[in-house]
Parts: structure tokens; C-alpha cells; sequence
């Protein structure tokens, strides 16, 4: 067996939409994983950068231990399915991002690394912080939905009785973890 064959490897993508807590509170889990066993590129847009500092205050991203893709960089690893990322989650995912997956306009790192996850039939997850759905999100959610694609609303739930905003951001995180396959120590319904 080489070294890092059973290495995670992990695209989170930070689109513009509101909801950056839900992104940072991602990358201290992933932060918190052990290096020899995930690896996690991130790309970030620029409203994402902005839609931080409002919501959370001064982004740098030296604070983290991931590698920094800019969002026109079609030379990252996982621009290609030849580099076996095996799951991409887009957290907070704007409507934007969400039509221009659905439609296949890969113009930026963001959606051509969507398109490669789907296209090598590998695990995309989008989180979705928007509300009302127009008809126009309901249905590139369903063509997303039908490639392959897991549409995981920013929706916290309330039955563990989260205490703080924290908590409450932890019942949409883990479960986008769980749905990207990652053992977490969590509320369980019914448990």
C-alpha cells in the first residue's frame, strides 16, 4: 500500500451566499481530522471572502491548515478527475453556483470541480442558505439532484435541543459530514 492510498480527499468550496458561519464551523472539523488521513482544498469566491467579514469578522486564511486555491485557478488538482478528490462540498452554496453546476457552465474552479465530482460520479454536496426557492432554484436543485448531486439545505433542526448558535450551526454541519461519509460524535435521533 502507498503512502496516502486511503487518504480522504476533500474540495470545500465557499460560495457567496450568507452563511459563513456554517463554512468555518466545516473547516474546524476538518482542521480538528488528522492530516494522514484527510486532505482538503478549499476555494473560496469573493463574495464569500466579503459575506465572511460581515458575518463573522476578518478572514485569513493563514489561520488555516489547507492548501488555497484562487477561484480562476483551472491548475488545481481537482480541476481533473485524474486526481481522485472524492467528495466537494459547497458550503454555503449560492443559487448562482447552484445554476451554473446544473447547467454545466464551468467557468471558474468553483463549478469546474462540481462538474469533474459529477462527472466521475463521485460525492457533491450543496448547501443551499436561501430562502424562498423560486421555481428556477427548485428545478437546477432537481437536475443537480438527478446527476447525482446531494441537496443539503442549511436547515438546523431543533430536536437535540441546541443551546447556543453553535450547537444550532453543528445540527446542519455534522450532518453535511455524515453525508460526506465522516464518523461523527453527534446527536442521534431515537439514540
Amino acid at each position: 500500500m502507498t503512502q496516502g492510498q486511503n487518504k480522504r480527499k476533500i474540495v470545500l468550496a465557499i460560495a457567496g451566499s450568507s452563511g459563513a458561519l456554517y463554512a468555518k464551523q466545516l473547516m474546524e472539523d476538518f482542521q480538528a481530522m488528522d492530516t494522514e488521513k484527510i486532505e482538503v482544498g478549499v476555494v473560496m469566491s469573493k463574495n464569500a471572502i466579503i459575506n465572511w467579514e460581515l458575518e463573522i469578522g476578518p478572514f485569513d486564511q493563514n489561520e488555516w491548515d489547507f492548501k488555497f486555491y484562487a477561484k480562476d485557478d483551472f491548475n488545481a488538482p481537482f480541476a481533473s478527475g485524474s486526481a481522485r478528490f472524492d467528495t466537494m462540498i459547497v458550503c454555503p452554496c449560492s443559487m448562482g453556483v447552484i445554476g451554473r453546476i446544473a447547467t454545466g457552465v464551468s467557468n471558474d474552479l468553483m463549478s469546474r470541480a462540481a462538474d469533474v465530482i459529477l462527472k466521475e460520479r463521485r460525492k457533491l454536496i450543496l448547501v443551499p442558505r436561501e430562502t424562498p426557492y423560486s421555481l428556477i432554484h427548485l428545478r437546477n436543485m432537481n437536475t443537480i439532484t438527478e446527476a447525482g448531486g446531494i441537496i443539503c439545505p442549511a436547515t438546523p433542526s431543533f430536536y437535540s435541543q441546541p443551546k447556543n448558535i453553535g450547537e444550532l450551526i453543528m445540527t446542519v454541519t455534522d450532518r453535511i459530514l455524515d453525508l460526506a461519509g465522516f464518523n461523527k460524535n453527534t446527536y442521534r435521533w431515537g439514540e
